[in-house]
């Protein structure tokens, strides 16, 4: 797979979606906000990972006005948080969103987390407003399979992303098997484990190997893995460093080595188990 910055993954209705992005998840100050989006923006990403739970939408809709690029170049991503799931619920929330990040449409609109009670409308809503057009593709965030069938069940339009928390120690891989045969695409969040595994001695022997970070080289594992990758970083140097990485390429011995790292390890709640 040749790989650079403008490389997209097609998802299931036609629709490419970039496959890095900047994550902007405990972004909230507006002002370091907007110079990480800008600074984004101006290295040459083209995806912005956001969500209402975030609450910083407005921010990611006045850096994008404020660039030099147009509108239609860019990817959007937001979420519906879990208490405004439910079908009219999550219509509105969408509105509400819409009207923070000041755009007329949102390229992908995701379930956050699969509430047990509401998932299943949530992404009915979903599918109404990509049959409405204010949506160029449907999504989920956190769904493990049994979820998926649940939706399905119930779904004109399977999801065409699942957002799901993967990393060398999560690697996740009897789910993405799964989304892959379903033609459901794949985005990592917290895909550098949210930095606990910079130090891991194996991804530090293969980094230096490569003359890279061991940030670089774990982005480098999923983007060889066919996921979408939306690293989060307010430093602009940082940012600039998670896209320098298509200048290499890890060997299949290297890739099954940072496979091998997979403890089942979670920074973050499991989907069936969680409270908020």
């Amino acid at each position: 797979m040749t790989l650079n910055i403008h490389s997209t993954k097609q998802l299931a209705n036609g629709i490419e979606m970039p496959r890095l992005g900047l994550g902007v998840y405990k972004m909230t100050e507006p002002d370091i906000a907007i110079q990480a989006i800008t600074a984004a923006l101006d290295y040459g990403y083209r995806h912005i990972d956001t969500a209402s739970l975030y609450a910083n939408e407005k921010e990611v809709g006045d850096a994008i006005r404020a660039s030099n690029v147009p509108r239609k170049d860019i990817f959007i991503t937001t979420k519906v948080w879990n208490t405004d799931q439910g079908y009219d619920q999550t219509l509105r929330a969408f509105e509400k969103s819409l009207e923070l990040l000041g755009m007329d449409y949102v390229d992908l609109y995701l379930t956050h987390w699969p509430v047990k009670e509401t998932f299943v409308d949530t992404y009915r809503a979903i599918e109404r407003l990509y049959d409405e057009k204010l949506i160029r593709a449907t999504g989920v965030a956190n769904h493990h399979a049994h979820h998926l069938e649940a939706i399905a069940a119930k779904a004109n339009i399977k999801p065409m992303v699942n957002q799901i928390e993967c990393h060398p120690r999560l690697t996740q891989f009897d789910l993405r098997e799964y989304c892959e045969e379903q033609g459901i695409a794949i985005t990592s969040w917290s895909p550098l484990a949210r930095g606990r595994i910079l130090e891991e001695p194996t991804l530090k022997r293969i980094s230096t190997k490569y003359s890279k970070s061991t940030a670089q080289t774990i982005i480098r594992w999923h983007l060889q893995h066919d996921l979408i990758v939306i690293p989060k970083s307010e430093n602009p140097s940082r940012i600039a460093e998670n896209m320098d990485v298509y200048d290499f390429e890890l060997s299949f011995e290297d890739m099954k080595n940072i496979d091998a790292l997979n403890l089942n390890e979670r920074t973050g709640k499991d989907p069936d188990n969680f409270s908020f």
